[in-house]
Formats: C-alpha cells, structure tokens, sequence
C-alpha cells in the first residue's frame, strides 16, 4: 500500500511539472499574441488597407507552412506574424511624439484572469 501511494505521488509529481510547462507555453503564446494585437491595432489606426494586411498574413502563412501542424508551428505563425507586422514600413513613418504617446497609454488589450 506504501508503494502504492509513492508512485501515485510520482505520478501526480510528473502531471504537476507537465502543466507547469503547458502554463508557460500559454503564456508566451500570450505576450506574442498581445504584441500582434498591439501592432494591428497600430496599423488599423495607420489606416493600412486590407490589400497590405492580408498580403501580410498570405506572406506570414507561406513561410511557416508545416504539413503537421503543432504547439511549436502556432507560436512559430504567431511569432513571424508579429515580425512581419513590426516591419511594415507604416509603423516607421510615424511621427515621434505619435509614437511616445502611444507607449504612455495604458495597454487597452490586457486581458485579467
């Protein structure tokens, strides 16, 4: 009976250390996913068309074509997704103070638990 319950406590040990790893993926695909958003956001404000953000997301899609797709494929989507978006030329035509005044305001995309 003793031994019985060593292993359960094993066994609850390994599911423990299992979604203690599953939580920190979550949430690094969450702070990607907040930065895309923020920089969708930036572009929508921009008035960027829907022609350049969809040739953004077909470019995005291209590159990270997987046959089997995964975990590590959605935050490798979600993680060139945001480069592509950092990169559009839109975001660096902005004047300096639009800029500043847009990192002094408050995140509106945080989402509480």
């Amino acid at each position: 009976e003793l031994q019985q319950k060593v292993e359960e406590i094993e066994l609850l040990k390994m599911e423990l250390q299992m979604l203690e790893t599953e939580r920190v993926r979550l949430s690094l695909v969450e702070e990607k996913l907040m930065d895309v958003l923020q920089l969708l956001q930036q572009l929508r404000d921009l008035n960027i068309s829907k022609r350049a953000l969809g040739k953004i997301l077909l470019s995005t899609l291209e590159s990270c074509h997987d046959p089997q797709p995964g975990k590590a494929q959605l935050f490798e989507v979600l993680d060139t997704l945001q480069q592509e978006l950092a990169a559009c030329e839109l975001l660096h035509k902005q004047p300096l103070e639009q800029v500043q005044s847009q990192r002094s305001v408050s995140n509106p995309l945080v989402i509480s638990c």
